[in-house]
């Protein structure tokens, strides 16, 4: 949401274009309201709808508009000096972003649940150096991370693209220059030949990517650029553009309407940047060309209005603020949105915080003389101020790693975990004992695949791994299926470790072993499938383990797809004998982080037993099962008798809402051998 481009603001007076035959200087008022209008998309909509503007890209094309008529302007004259540039930016940007991070930090400490606290640190870091758009869109291509709650610094992904683009752009329009210069044919010319370019390549990348992955296109750089380059072709032909007074009233106020809407009509945040982000940023653009119309009736006349002109001061603080103010509020009352009053409280003490910052840190930093001394003299006051935040970061980062240290071993008699609930179970152990394990190391307590030997699957993205065994494995066992199958690791690695099996797991996150196509990505996950199954039939391995039924929620919506079965017959026709498993629970809220917030006996910490599971699985009622399939049934050492709780036999049962921890799965080892045992009857 960086449009205050480094040495320059929106109140700078606009040149015409190089090369337009004029000189003159003018002002251009609306675009401070216009940014206005933008943040105050960006806050309601997220505030209170819950969803996307696209007020955020109207920033990105302001900062385009503005940086690069700054920039081409400079390199005509010959006069582009990136040191004071770039120090500009700094102090422009640096103060207000690195004390909102501070207090992040400081607020997260006491508001947010322990097992979000490895993420935010990570978040702060990113959005410190200017790369959280790539952690988030890292976190995005990551199945496991994808289950991350909204960050509080989540909102600096944006500030994030325009900041590297404000490194990028004068490198690329001095090149231009340059090649202007040594070939001539103006230098307008050049650089929107140049822009159109850049900007073509940008647009149809970010259509192919936004179809074939969406989440990673709303943060990726490079699907974001043509939106900059559209400001940039702006800013050289917008007054070439004569239109009537008449048209350019009509154009303001549409552009003022269409951005309005946008986030009403379109679901932005599912469906951006692509070509649909063309109706945000071609709005802003309709009120840019209409210009000041001197009309009582024009558009300009609002947006130059002193409360958006005001707003427009303070937008980057507001823009900065609005969204940790809301995350915090939704962690401290637990709640998944806000209602009117709530969403009031929050829009106002972010515009007092906005207030604030740009009065105290803003406009003192940008008016004092600290980083002006000597040639790098702004860079040493960026660094100074970020050195506070990186250490501040990594000290947290120190303190909750140690928390997150923690010993166990199964039969441990503190932490007996699904042995709780065995038939005849005495607890034997300490009063009073912490559960385990600790509440920071649960995002991390997955089924890992470290220290098997694994071969990933660069067409699909799935990967094979299998344990290592001493001599001739006595047995040849595969276990296939998404990440649902991949909890099972840490119950089926010391079984094959103990019984010196050839354990073989194929993964794929987000695709179940199956011919049903009701994942994200249904032909990957078929052609994966297809190719997992060629590859077992040849194995012939002794046995089969995978998952035999989906969706175990609230509603009683588990169910047995046809499609398992229908890899289940291929196996039985190979002789391949199947022990199917019963899904684990799917949550409607994240149990690690509710009971740390209400404590683990709370009611609303726990999900109804029977209304998610019936006492019929679903397998029964399905027709056609292969007689070389058996079916094992773990729920009972994941629910009490009515309901599913966050905690059982002093373990976590849980790291997200749907995923068991490593720690407890290895404490449903035994069992789960005893089960697997007694189907395969070996």
């Amino acid at each position: 949401m960086v449009t205050e481009v480094a040495g320059q603001d929106v109140k700078t007076p606009v040149t015409r274009p190089v090369g337009s035959g004029a000189s003159v200087r003018r002002f251009r008022p609306e675009l401070q309201g216009l940014r206005a209008l933008a943040v105050l998309l960006v806050v309601v909509y997220h505030v209170w709808l819950d969803r996307v503007s696209g007020g955020v890209d109207v920033f990105i094309m302001i900062s385009g508009f503005l940086l690069t008529g700054q920039l081409t302007r400079a390199v005509a004259k010959g006069r582009v000096e990136f040191r004071p540039l770039w120090g500009r930016m700094i102090k422009r940007l640096f103060p207000a972003a690195l004390t909102v991070l501070v207090a992040v930090m400081a607020v997260s400490l006491v508001v947010l649940p322990e097992p979000r606290w490895f993420q935010t640190i990570r978040e702060v870091v990113a959005a410190a150096l200017y790369f959280e758009n790539w952690q988030l869109a890292a976190d995005s291509v990551d199945y496991f991370a994808q289950n991350n709650g909204k960050s509080p610094v989540q909102h600096f992904w944006s500030l994030s693209i325009q900041g590297q683009l404000f490194l990028a752009w004068p490198l690329l329009l001095v090149l231009v220059g340059v090649l202007a210069k040594r070939f001539g044919g103006g230098l307008r010319t050049w650089v929107a030949a140049t822009l159109g370019v850049v900007g073509t390549a940008s647009l149809t990348y970010s259509i192919y990517l936004t179809t074939v992955n969406q989440p990673l296109a709303y943060f990726h750089s490079f699907t974001r650029v043509w939106e900059f380059v559209l400001g940039g072709l702006l800013a050289l032909f917008v007054d070439s553009v004569a239109l009537p007074r008449v048209v350019r009233i009509v154009l303001g106020w549409l552009g003022v309407a269409a951005l309005v809407s946008c986030g009403l009509l379109l679901q932005v945040g599912t469906v951006f940047p692509g070509y649909i982000a063309l109706w945000p940023t071609l709005a802003a653009a309709m009120v840019l060309l209409a210009g000041a119309t001197e009309s009582r009736a024009g558009a300009d006349r609002f947006l130059s209005s002193r409360a958006l002109s005001y707003v427009g001061d303070i937008s980057y603080s507001l823009y900065l603020w609005h969204w940790p103010v809301l995350i915090f509020y939704l962690a401290y009352r637990d709640m998944p949105r806000v209602g009117i009053k709530g969403g009031a409280l929050i829009i106002g003490v972010s515009f007092v915080l906005a207030a604030l910052t740009h009065r105290f840190v803003e406009v003192p930093a940008r008016s004092s003389r600290h980083g002006e001394s000597g040639g790098w003299g702004a860079y040493r006051f960026g660094v100074v101020l970020l050195v506070p935040v990186l250490v501040l970061a990594g000290t947290w980062q120190f303190v909750t790693a140690k928390r997150a240290e923690f010993a166990f071993a199964v039969d441990d008699p503190d932490h007996p975990g699904a042995a709780a609930h065995y038939p005849g179970f005495r607890y034997r152990g300490a009063e009073d004992v912490h559960p385990l394990p600790p509440p920071a190391a649960i995002p991390d307590d997955w089924g890992s695949s470290e220290g098997m030997d694994c071969a990933a699957d660069p067409g699909h993205g799935g990967s094979i791994c299998t344990t290592r065994t001493t001599g001739t494995p006595a047995k040849r066992v595969v276990a296939i299926g998404d990440s649902h199958m991949q909890q099972f690791l840490p119950a089926l690695r010391p079984i094959a470790e103990k019984r010196n099996w050839a354990l073989t797991v194929f993964l794929k996150g987000a695709c179940p072993f199956s011919t049903d196509v009701y994942v994200p990505e249904p032909q990957d996950c078929t052609d994966w499938n297809d190719q997992a199954r060629a590859k077992i039939i040849d194995m012939r391995p002794d046995a089969v383990f995978t998952q035999a039924t989906r969706d175990a929620r609230v509603g009683l919506t588990e169910e047995t797809p046809t499609g398992y079965v229908s890899v289940w017959q291929a196996l039985a026709d190979a002789q391949i004998p199947v022990v199917a498993v019963r899904d684990t629970p799917r949550h409607a809220f994240d149990p690690p982080s509710c009971a740390q917030a209400h404590g683990p006996d709370a009611p609303e910490c726990s999900s109804p037993r029977l209304e998610m599971f019936s006492p019929t699985p679903p397998w029964t009622e399905v027709a056609g099962i292969p007689a070389g399939v058996s079916f094992v049934d773990f729920t009972d050492y994941l629910c009490a008798p009515t309901t599913c709780p966050p905690i059982i036999g002093n373990v976590w049962v849980y790291r997200d809402f749907n995923h068991p921890t490593a720690t407890y799965m290895r404490t449903l080892s035994p069992i789960v051998e005893e089960q697997l045992i007694a189907a395969l009857k070996w």
